[in-house]
């Protein structure tokens, strides 16, 4: 693995330098753009390339729920940047404001260039409330609003790409390879951290003002972003044990903390109590960092009647919902079910809950093997259903050998979502399910494409190809049209990545 962030390492670092104004015109290349910055096409197109790399990684987490949940509590603050004038249409429309998870125990998130940003399942399974979730979302969304990486590169021609680059790939892998990302850090600092360190700290006070700024008009309790600093502090205060490697990226200052509190207006009424669904999030996160056969069996034999007697709803959702994970995971499916009835009349009442729990109950009996009860638990088949309950339904019918029910609702969510690798890949199983095997290619490459791997992608289309010269079907022929047409486009995009990845070398 850690050969493998070595590798990501030296290809987004390249990629930086390559991309600078000043290797352009050592290469004869044109400036990135106006005043010296990178263009908002140049820092997408960095992001792709990075991005790519993670989705390769098996730590990249492809968790419907958990994705729905923070993706929406992200679009919440996009939505409310843009508003407020944070970011110009052409921002928005340009970039990715993409959220990917990351199966790693500490307690992170980070920015990439073109809105992409990362999220560490261990920060997810350690914040009481959405609100102090959005805080950290909101002050990772302001580093890319305010340009601060353009702002980086025009500040210093010279020795700016490379500080970037280690900041990037810094607060990438310092969770999972600390030593790789010390020592990467070093060598970005021995080169500029005398002229950046005060402007540094002024791109975090003012991540921080933008942040909470988006708070309220997004619908979030402001007291979040003051309760996650408290957080933060109590952890710096603890001596960070490498857990918490936010910390060490965004260094917190008093002065940071006390602008915080100074922040919150006095007459604000009190933030709303942690919903049942958040606990629910938490929870789920918790044992998708796959801690160990022996913690599961701590969190089942926590959930027992008698040890959750006396405790809060919420601790006892909490409690619960990680319990029938556990024992998913842990492939005993009776205990799962029998701990899933409590939890069921623990969310009964609570809209949002109610539907976690719809949910879980189709994923369990998926796992068992009851395809049929997967089904029932999700219910009809709703006009717009959302992302996790569409593909929840179309795995059950795949088991059921009816999944041609589902290609409707598939197809429309890949036309208005193009990159959606995992709804691509279903489509995928369910043309080939259904003896579709040209289409089945084609949605394959699709996910390819969705992912950034181009080469991938024009090894599916070809082989579209080689299988559409050897069919007379018109249906066929309509699909080895479409595959042309999609070839063509996407080979100019590996075109494109190929000569970016020489101009690296």
């Amino acid at each position: 693995m850690a050969q493998y962030w070595q590798a990501l390492t030296a290809i987004a670092l390249a990629a930086w330098l390559a991309l600078s104004p000043l290797a352009a015109r050592a290469q004869g290349l044109p400036a990135l753009g106006d005043g010296d910055e990178m263009s908002l096409a140049s820092e997408r197109q960095l992001g792709e390339r990075i991005v790519a790399e993670l989705y390769r990684d098996p730590s990249y987490v492809q968790d419907a729920v958990l994705q729905e949940y923070a993706q929406g509590v992200f679009d919440r603050l996009v939505r409310a940047a843009l508003a407020r004038g944070e970011m110009t249409p052409e921002m928005h429309e340009r970039y990715a404001w993409k959220i990917l998870l990351i199966r790693d125990r500490t307690v992170n998130a980070f920015a990439l260039p073109g809105g992409f940003f990362g999220l560490h399942l261990g920060l997810l399974a350690v914040v009481d409330t959405p609100d102090q979730l959005a805080s950290v979302l909101a002050h990772e969304l302001s580093h890319v609003t305010q340009r601060h990486i353009s702002r980086l590169i025009a500040q210093d021609k010279r020795a700016t790409p490379l500080m970037i680059g280690t900041m990037i790939l810094g607060a990438i892998i310092a969770g999972r390879s600390p030593d790789a990302g010390q020592a990467l850090m070093v060598g970005g600092q021995a080169l500029a951290v005398q002229n950046q360190l005060n402007f540094s700290r002024g791109m975090e006070q003012e991540a921080d003002r933008m942040g909470f700024s988006l708070m309220q008009p997004a619908g979030f309790a402001p007291q979040g972003f003051v309760q996650m600093f408290d957080k933060l502090q109590t952890a710096n205060r603890l001596n960070d044990n490498g857990s918490w490697p936010w910390l060490r990226s965004h260094p917190l200052t008093s002065q940071r903390i006390a602008d915080m509190h100074a922040r919150l207006p006095k007459d604000l009424p009190p933030a709303p109590p942690e919903p049942l669904e958040h606990a629910m999030m938490v929870a789920r996160a918790g044992v998708l960092m796959r801690p160990g056969v022996e913690r599961w069996r701590q969190w089942i034999a926590e959930a027992q009647e008698a040890r959750l007697s006396g405790r809060s709803l919420i601790e006892r959702v909490g409690a619960r919902t990680q319990a029938v994970l556990a024992a998913e995971q842990l492939k005993e499916y009776k205990l799962a079910r029998t701990i899933f009835t409590a939890l069921q009349a623990d969310v009964r009442g609570h809209a949002a809950a109610e539907r976690q729990a719809r949910l879980m109950e189709a994923e369990l009996a998926l796992a068992g093997g009851d395809a049929p009860a997967a089904l029932k638990a999700l219910g009809p088949a709703a006009d717009k259903e959302p992302r996790p309950e569409m593909l929840l339904r179309a795995q059950a019918l795949l088991a059921t050998g009816d999944a041609a029910s589902v290609v409707g609702a598939m197809q429309t969510w890949v036309t208005l979502h193009p990159h959606d690798g995992a709804v691509w890949q279903a489509l995928a199983q369910v043309w080939r399910d259904e003896g579709q095997v040209l289409r089945s290619i084609r949605a394959e490459a699709e996910a390819q494409v969705a992912h950034y791997d181009y080469a991938g992608a024009v090894d599916r289309f070809r082989a579209g190809q080689d299988l559409a010269r050897k069919s007379s079907s018109s249906q066929d022929y309509i699909e080895a049209s479409v595959i042309d047409t999609r070839l063509r486009a996407v080979k100019s995009l590996l075109d494109e990545q190929t000569r970016e990845r020489r101009l690296d070398q």
